[in-house]
């Protein structure tokens, strides 16, 4: 039976897969093959097992690395003055570099027996965080180093003798690193690198010295200008076939001291108005020997492998650190502008339209510090979540960009007007660098998450696609033959599941137990994880390989996944916080915002899908009644918002870690402000219910003259006058300010 089986329906079926399979490039392969599947595999598995994220408990921090996040973080961030880096100095000053150095930030990851401080993942990203708040350009500074760079390629692939030399020295801040990928003819594109290295001999420290002789031109290359040892990625060939008989050996990632002859270190970038280093660099006949490639010469053509298990966890922790912050400074500070700013007599936050933008605020910052917490909880347990870091990467900048957006309409013209008093204006200027590194998030969006994703989380798929890659054909029948019987009978509970729970939208979906009231929310998840992995298989049998060229249908499916993570995460940290009814409110509004969201998704797939009749029969199935789930409702958005606009320990627990601000700074004076005003909240009711409202000095003698309040109340009206009317005001100027940075010219910083 099983050998006719093979014959008359694996063998056919196999040769109909090789032909439908998108081809996939080695670098695709490196890609899909770093990192691990974790949470994501649970979510296109169509019934996910919720015990696994729910049991890992929230992160957590050591004595030592709370007391560094309370002492010499806090410290830094009392010494930077971002309008002076980023506006007069174009630099971070000598002393903020120094400091720096000694304490060790540029070795957060690298371990206390190589002289770093050896913080878990959740510290790195809780440090990064908090100084973003400050400065975007000193959380850049800090976050390179430790994450995606010769750092952590080193503890990973490093050699003995590498770690010893490398890591005590740039955990000190002896060697500054940069990481030179990006060129201008290939972008992020490594298939397309013409930066190559010759495999030759040549004298080196009057010996003759097996290596290679390198040429390259990197640019938007961060910490550049000021790096001492680059680490560098580039094309190997070996056309004398000095080391085999193979002539192209694949990418090759070396270490390269910037002093080394034939290297140049080009004038500095100026990205968006931000003052971290970033510039390019280039390389003629650059003579490197062996020992410099990371982990030896036997990581010849592993280049691309290792940087793909890099940013598996770097970028799960880099730029969404800083996303979070920025979302959480924008919640703090909006919510604290709304109700001390008045219009027409009253706190523009009262106003409708601005209280929906208010609790989109929160609740961004609420779902991206869950996303967060889960992803550096994960990587704390040794995860690489290769998928996952790709939608925290996409999606928190995504976020960043919307909370930013909206705190700048609410603040209106306190936000446009530059100055020492503006606190959004440099992070929504820095907003457009977080979308474009690191991948930009178009192509992270449309070509990585799901295509990636469904393949790497799909139980069988990437199976099937190796039965098929097989040259053995007896051997690929054999593998896929194994296969056939598991895959169809998940094809089959899948089916069950999703079509059940799209007809009763998923009223019967079931949800782990101890939830409470957050259980329907628990089977609405289940329900479009049934439905999201039906799709995949309907997409996958219908187009195959085409289903790569589509990339709308692919980011699609990737934001119903991305959108799964995120209330997912959600859903775990209410339940850590200890499932606290004061904060419902923002799980209301997060949960129904991405549910919407997912079903708009989904309706978009089956309206565009290239074959219309599998796209009505999808929605037939899943979606029969089309959207089910509104988007929050007016009351819940007034609730939401109102959370982030009076003092409570929901507004403090959602904009933890949130840099205040030295006395006079343009948060502590809206902070001040904030806190005054409902401080004398019953004054002015007392003051309002007998006709005066205004709070200039002449309405507070008139509210003292007709006994409204008391001269004591009336001292304290004034106090709280003052502080909102300095909160209010922005920055002008006799002339432009002075500036240090001229165009074309090139200043570095040791």
């Amino acid at each position: 039976m099983s050998s006719l089986r093979q014959k008359w329906i694996t063998a056919p079926l196999l040769k109909w897969i090789r032909k439908v399979l998108p081809p996939i490039s080695d670098t695709e392969r490196a890609a899909m093959e770093a990192g691990e599947v974790w949470w994501d595999a649970q979510l296109l598995s169509g019934k996910p097992d919720w015990d696994q994220l729910l049991s890992m408990g929230p992160p957590t921090l050591t004595e030592a690395e709370q007391a560094f996040i309370d002492g010499p973080v806090e410290e830094l961030c009392q010494m930077v003055d971002d309008w002076k880096i980023s506006y007069e100095d174009h630099d971070i000053s000598p002393e903020i570099w120094e400091f720096l150095k000694k304490n060790r930030f540029l070795g957060i990851i690298i371990p206390e027996e190589f002289g770093g401080l050896g913080f878990s993942p959740t510290a790195h990203a809780e440090i990064v965080t908090k100084i973003s708040t400050r400065s975007t350009s000193v959380g850049v500074t800090v976050m390179v180093p430790n994450s995606l760079g010769p750092g952590e390629l080193l503890m990973a692939h490093g050699t003995a003798e590498q770690k010893k030399h490398y890591l005590p020295r740039l955990a000190d801040g002896r060697d500054v690193p940069c990481f030179g990928l990006t060129s201008p003819e290939a972008g992020s594109d490594a298939a397309a690198m013409i930066d190559s290295g010759v495999v030759c001999y040549q004298e080196y420290k009057g010996e003759k010295t097996l290596g290679m002789k390198v040429n390259w031109h990197k640019r938007y290359i961060t910490l550049g200008p000021v790096a001492t040892v680059l680490g560098l990625a580039f094309k190997l060939y070996d056309p004398e076939h000095i080391l085999g008989e193979q002539e192209e050996l694949g990418i090759t990632v070396a270490l390269v001291p910037t002093d080394t002859p034939g290297v140049t270190i080009g004038q500095r970038h100026l990205p968006a108005m931000q003052a971290f280093m970033n510039g390019p660099n280039w390389g003629k006949d650059v003579f490197i020997p062996m020992d410099w490639i990371i982990g030896g010469q036997e990581n010849i053509g592993h280049g691309w492998h290792m940087l793909m298990s890099a940013l598996a966890a770097g970028r799960g922790i880099s730029l969404p650190s800083l996303s979070t912050g920025g979302a959480k400074l924008a919640a703090r500070t909006t919510g604290a502008y709304a109700h001390i700013r008045e219009q027409f007599g009253i706190p523009i936050g009262k106003f409708e339209g601005v209280q929906r933008r208010l609790a989109e605020i929160a609740s961004i910052a609420y779902v991206l510090d869950s996303a967060h917490k889960a992803t550096t909880r994960a990587l704390d347990q040794g995860r690489k979540p290769a998928v996952v870091s790709a939608i925290m990467k996409a999606h928190a900048t995504f976020g960043l960009r919307q909370a930013i957006n909206d705190a700048m309409d609410i603040h209106a013209g306190k936000a446009i007007m530059d100055g020492p008093l503006n606190y959004l204006g440099n992070v929504y200027r820095a907003v457009p660098v977080a979308i474009t590194v690191e991948g930009a998030n178009i192509l992270t969006r449309s070509l990585m998450i799901f295509g990636q994703g469904a393949i790497r989380c799909h139980p069988y798929l990437l199976q099937e696609m190796e039965a098929a890659t097989n040259a053995d054909e007896k051997e690929g029948v054999k593998q896929l033959d194994a296969l056939l019987p598991k895959h169809f009978l998940f094809q089959l509970k899948t089916f069950c599941r999703a079509v059940f729970h799209g007809w009763t939208g998923g009223l019967f979906a079931s949800s782990p137990r101890g939830v409470g009231e957050a259980a329907k929310y628990y089977r609405q998840m289940n329900r479009y994880s049934a439905v999201l992995t039906l799709v995949t298989e309907f997409s996958l049998m219908s187009l195959g390989g085409e289903l790569k060229r589509k990339e709308l249908i692919s980011a699609r499916l990737g934001d119903v996944l991305s959108e799964l993570y995120l209330m997912s995460a959600t859903l775990k940290r209410f339940k850590d916080d200890g499932s606290p009814d004061e904060d419902r409110p923002l799980l209301e509004f997060a949960m129904r915002a991405g549910f919407h969201n997912i079903e708009v998704s989904l309706i978009e797939v089956f309206h565009n899908f290239p074959m219309r009749i599998v796209g009505q029969l999808m929605q037939f199935l899943t979606m029969p009644w089309g959207h089910s789930i509104r988007a929050a409702s007016d009351r819940q958005a007034r609730a939401c918002a109102n959370l982030i606009m009076v003092p409570s320990e929901t507004r403090d627990r959602l904009t933890k870690g949130v840099f205040l601000g030295n006395s006079g700074d343009g948060i502590d004076i809206v902070e001040q402000a904030f806190l005054s005003t409902h401080e004398t909240e019953a004054i002015r009711e007392k003051m309002k219910k007998g006709g005066v409202r205004a709070l200039n000095d002449d309405a507070i003698d008139q509210a003292l003259s007709e006994n409204l309040i008391s001269a004591e109340e009336a001292e304290q009206i004034r106090v709280t006058s003052e502080a909102v009317n300095k909160a209010i005001q922005v920055d002008h100027y006799e002339s432009l300010p002075s500036t240090s940075m001229e165009r074309g010219s090139s200043e570095t910083l040791q």
